[in-house]
């Protein structure tokens, strides 16, 4: 088995299982040192030991693949993942539109977030960073995005098209954080909670709805902020009235997310039930923070189909030219 593969298949599995970031880091580092090794580099042990970037375990998988096997830490992983989930809707999906890149708090270059896209066959993918009150998430200054927007747009042309875009906070009254003219520019604005969660109903429906009815925002992020499982622990659903903020998103044609992320499961079903008899449009997002992540679609596509939600009321199983006219209405 080629080692550079072996190491790079190591970091997508822990990354989609949302292991340590530490331990996938170390093994795309890894793959990184060895990248440009040739067999006769590889096979020099001493030398390939006392490189900068191999660690004991990622040494052992590296002489593993050399030896013709698959590396055993590859093997139980591959155990552990088990088959991807399977959905009749998984397969028209053909874009992400709410990923983050190592220029907030990913943890990978947006060239990896990118090839990730690529290989999962992507038509389009945005580029979503956190905007700058989200400290602790390194969010990206009003000059940190426009330098951010330089490289994308300077990225060579592939087989999937890069949109710009934002995770933008939104603020307690309802405001979003980052210049309005900054905003415009971007293909694609999602918009999140991500402080004072346990805001009373009242003010945290007021604050949602004056969010998605600015006519700046083009998909509703994680819209409970939950957490019912993972290494972060769980956490409540923010408190407001769906009907309400769901009746202002079908109004502005403002999607709500479906967040793909195990740990999240946002909307809960009763919330996802309520949308579809307002009308909302639907994206079915990965939230990836790092390249092994992006494929965590199919839990998203697996619980849309669950809650009936049809497929022509989903704008990631929209064509390109279709979602950049409905987003392009706001701008």
């Amino acid at each position: 088995m080629n080692p550079h593969e072996a190491l790079t298949e190591i970091a997508r599995l822990l990354e989609r299982e949302r292991s340590s970031r530490y331990k996938s880091k170390a093994f795309r580092t890894a793959a990184d040192a060895i990248a440009a090794l040739d067999d006769a580099q590889l096979r020099d042990t001493a030398s390939l030991k006392r490189r900068k970037g191999i660690g004991d375990s990622t040494f052992a998988v590296i002489q593993e693949a050399l030896a013709g096997k698959v590396p055993q830490y590859l093997t139980d992983l591959r155990a552990l993942a088990g088959e991807e989930r399977t959905s009749t809707l998984r397969p028209l999906l053909r874009g992400d539109l709410h990923a983050h890149s190592e220029w907030s708090d990913g943890l990978t270059s947006i060239d990896l977030m990118v090839a990730a896209a690529n290989d999962l066959g992507h038509e389009y993918f945005a580029l979503t960073d956190h905007s700058p009150r989200l400290r602790v998430a390194n969010g990206l200054s009003a000059e940190r995005l426009r330098e951010q927007l330089g490289v994308v747009r300077s990225l060579p042309s592939g087989t999937t098209t890069v949109l710009t875009g934002i995770e933008v906070d939104i603020l307690d009254d309802g405001g979003l954080d980052q210049e309005a003219d900054l905003l415009r520019e971007l293909d694609v604005v999602v918009a999140s909670v991500h402080s004072h969660l346990r805001m009373e109903r009242g003010p945290m429906t007021r604050r949602m709805v004056a969010a998605v009815s600015s006519g700046r925002v083009d998909v509703l992020g994680h819209v409970t902020g939950r957490l019912v499982e993972g290494s972060r622990g769980t956490r409540p659903p923010s408190e407001f009235d769906a009907r309400a903020v769901f009746d202002a998103c079908a109004e502005h044609g403002v999607a709500v997310e479906i967040n793909s992320r195990p740990e999240r499961q946002d909307p809960p079903d009763d919330l996802i039930a309520i949308a579809l008899d307002t009308g909302c449009l639907f994206s079915i997002d990965s939230d990836a923070h790092a390249p092994g992540q992006l494929s965590l679609l199919d839990y998203g596509a697996e619980r849309a189909e669950r809650a009936g939600v049809p497929a022509e009321r989903i704008v990631t199983t929209w064509p390109l030219d279709r979602l950049r006219k409905w987003t392009g209405a706001r701008r």
